[in-house]
This record gives C-alpha cells, structure tokens and sequence, in this order.
C-alpha cells in the first residue's frame, strides 16, 4: 500500500456514513449517499464544500450568465471599485509628462530663474562665457573690492553663465 492511498479514499474528510457514489461530469458535480440512502451533491467544480440534498433549490440564485444586464445599453457595471482608473493612470501620467516637456521645450522663457533683486545703487548682471570679475568691474567702471562686497556669495574663480550677480552703480 502506498505512502499517500489514504487520500484516495473520502472516509477520513465525510460525515460517518456518508459515501462518495458519483461524478457527473456535465454538471462536475460530486454524489454522495448517506447512510439513510438520502443522496447528496457537492457544489459545482469542487471536490470538497459544502453538501446539499438532491433536489433542493440552490441558494445562490439564478445562473449568472442567464442574467439580464442592469445597464440599458446592455453592458454589466464594471466591479471592483474604481478599477477601470487604477489601468489607466500611468497612461494619463505617461501623457502628462510628455505635455509638460513639450510646453517646456516651446516656452522656455517660462521656466527661466530670474534674476536676483539687487540692493539699491546696483543693477542686476548675467555672466557670460569668458566674464571675469576683474572684467564686469572694469566694464562698469567700479572697483573689485565693491562688486565682492555686494555679491558676497559669489566665487570669482567659479563663474558659470547664466548666474546673476549684482553689479554696483557709481553714483
């Protein structure tokens, strides 16, 4: 006798007096006979659940495929709460990134710093390629000393275009 032959049988998992007499295969529904000889049948396409007596109207109601639909235009509601939206989202995100690189690539102005407001008697300056500090202060006729003092976070040796400085006024 083999390791596993007692599973073969149903003694161990039916009621005492209960036998396993059939399978109908159109309904794959399992018969059983109890001892009284009052047959039985287990629930369609399972092998173990719950028994009910031959003949019995069943609980679950009508045939789900037999259902008339509860829209007009034919179709069942969607169930599961919101599912429909949860495909789609990544898609409309997809979409939306997409529409903010096209805006950003047609109007870049929009997304442009602005420059820093600078102090009274000074006027706002971008740094070029090739500015220097000793240059800006040249060109607008103001000392080295009086454009580090205005703009006290800027390095002269870490220019990057597109900066903006302050660049004081003589008055």
């Amino acid at each position: 006798m083999g390791r596993w032959t007692h599973y073969d049988e149903d003694d161990y998992r039916l009621p005492e007096g209960m036998k396993r007499v059939g399978y109908d295969a159109d309904t794959q529904k399992y018969s059983f006979r109890d001892q009284d000889g009052v047959y039985w049948e287990g629930p369609e396409g399972a092998e173990f659940g719950e028994l009910r007596r031959v003949g019995e109207e069943s609980d679950t109601g009508a045939d789900l495929e037999a259902t008339a639909p509860t829209r007009a235009d034919g179709y069942q509601p969607l169930t599961g709460g919101g599912y429909a939206w949860r495909q789609l989202l990544p898609f409309f995100l997809i979409i939306l990134v997409f529409l903010l690189l096209v805006f950003r690539l047609v109007s870049p102005s929009v997304f442009k710093a602005q420059p820093k407001p600078c102090a009274e008697h000074s006027r706002p300056y971008t740094i070029k390629s090739g500015d220097t500090c000793w240059e800006i202060s040249k060109d607008y006729g103001t000392s080295l000393e009086s454009l580090q003092s205005i703009n006290p976070a800027m390095d002269c040796a870490t220019l990057k275009p597109g900066q903006g400085i302050c660049v004081p006024m003589e008055v």
